[in-house]
């Protein structure tokens, strides 16, 4: 990045959050504008941009860097595609700044939105999330820190000049988006002054810097998501909802990577299943009960029950009932998305009611989308566990604040 671009910590804050103040004030047409000048700057040198990638992702092969982040780190014409998209789609959704009207015994008032201030975002490859994120930290008046990896210095380096161009194109403040060090110490300094913190990576990553934080953090979680099989569901079903939890863009973040089966389930139809996942380049792993019946499979370690995968792999594992299945998640999944496959209304209950997962599936594919469904969608960057100061995904409401304006007629409130 450009040297002039990463400035000491506390100029660097300083001149954020200055920045975005005079953002929070600016009007929603204003924040739109920024948001549709980076969706044409991104169409505009989308080709500069992937060049950029090319050149990390050859000093890569230097860096050794894992097949899977090596997986995030490659940008693709598609995926650059989907950003613009999810861009277009921000502009048109309301403007979460806006009031909204709540009754009180005595009083009239509303609820006022507020931007957090600073979002602190450190990530590990993922170069277009930096953009999207800038897109959500405009659209709700939030200044942006960023720091990313050497893997991805110069995919990150271009973006910055993407999302400065498009702030300049648009009147706003450049300094709504600044840089931190590449080291990561220095980083932490930075970050340790923002008022929230969003790592993104692999586990050991995101660990890493919610131990070092000294602020708000949110713990992004990818795939250990659990499949609970009963025996009333048949294996096109089961098969169908693993296959699908898998399609990633390019992170499959509600994987179904561990499936819990009672003991009634017919032999003949989790080797059908198997059959039908190693067909899709799927290893299949179970625990030593599973691996004793079933020589064939890889024995999956005490750890691999609470650890991502994060790749095709799933492991089964035969518990006693529904109940000790959603003991067995409770205990072990990253809790942002647990799964049921049942035709059983009793068995959904029974799950619904019990498991604590942040997201619930029935019969329902979890996979993830950044662009949510609702009735006036949203936008997601990821899913938090249901551990995660925010669980479930992190939306535009998550880089918000909330008070209540009432207004009365001199009485307190709370009188009849």
């Amino acid at each position: 990045m450009d040297a002039s671009s990463i400035v000491g910590p506390a100029a660097t804050l300083h001149q954020i959050r200055r920045a975005a103040a005079t953002l929070g004030q600016t009007s929603s047409r204003a924040r739109n504008q920024a948001i549709q000048r980076l969706a044409e700057e991104l169409h505009q040198h989308q080709n500069d941009l992937l060049e950029a990638n090319t050149l990390d992702l050859e000093m890569s092969r230097e860096l050794s860097v894992p097949s899977v982040a090596l997986n995030w780190l490659k940008l693709t014409p598609e995926r650059l595609n989907r950003v613009s998209v999810i861009l277009e789609q921000l502009v048109h959704l309301p403007d979460p700044l806006a009031s909204h009207p709540i009754v009180q015994p005595t009083a009239q008032g509303y609820m006022l939105a507020k931007p957090l201030g600073i979002v602190g975002f450190i990530h590990e490859a993922f170069p277009d999330l930096p953009i999207l994120l800038a897109a959500m930290c405009w659209k709700t008046g939030n200044g942006l820190l960023l720091q990313g990896d050497m893997a991805s210095r110069n995919s990150n380096q271009f973006v910055v000049e993407l999302l400065h161009r498009a702030l300049s194109q648009a009147d706003i403040p450049e300094a709504c988006v600044q840089v931190s060090g590449s080291d990561l110490s220095q980083g932490m300094q930075n970050l340790a002054a923002v008022d929230l913190v969003i790592p993104y990576g692999r586990p050991h990553f995101i660990q890493e810097i919610h131990q070092q934080a000294r602020v708000p953090t949110l713990c992004p979680t990818i795939g250990n998501c659990y499949l609970y099989w009963s025996e009333s569901c048949n294996s096109e079903q089961a098969r169908t909802l693993i296959l699908d939890s898998h399609i990633g863009c390019p992170e499959a973040v509600n994987a179904i990577e561990k499936v819990l089966v009672p003991p009634s389930l017919k032999t003949s139809r989790l080797t059908l299943l198997w059959g039908a996942l190693k067909e899709q380049g799927f290893e299949i792993r179970g625990d030593a009960e599973m691996v004793a019946e079933f020589p064939e499979l890889v024995l999956a370690t005490k750890d691999e029950w609470q650890q991502p995968y994060l790749q095709k792999t799933v492991a089964f594992r035969r518990v006693a009932d529904l109940e000790h299945a959603v003991q067995w998640i409770n205990t072990h999944s990253h809790g942002h998305a647990d799964c049921l496959a049942t035709e059983s209304y009793a068995e959904s209950r029974q799950f619904s009611l019990n498991i604590q997962s942040a997201t619930t599936y029935i019969n329902a594919s979890p996979r993830f989308s950044r662009q949510c469904g609702g009735p006036q969608g949203t936008i997601a960057l990821g899913t938090c566990s249901r551990r995660s100061l925010y669980p479930g995904v992190i939306s535009l409401q998550t880089l918000l604040a909330t008070k209540q304006i009432i207004q009365g007629d001199g009485h307190a409130v709370t009188e009849p």
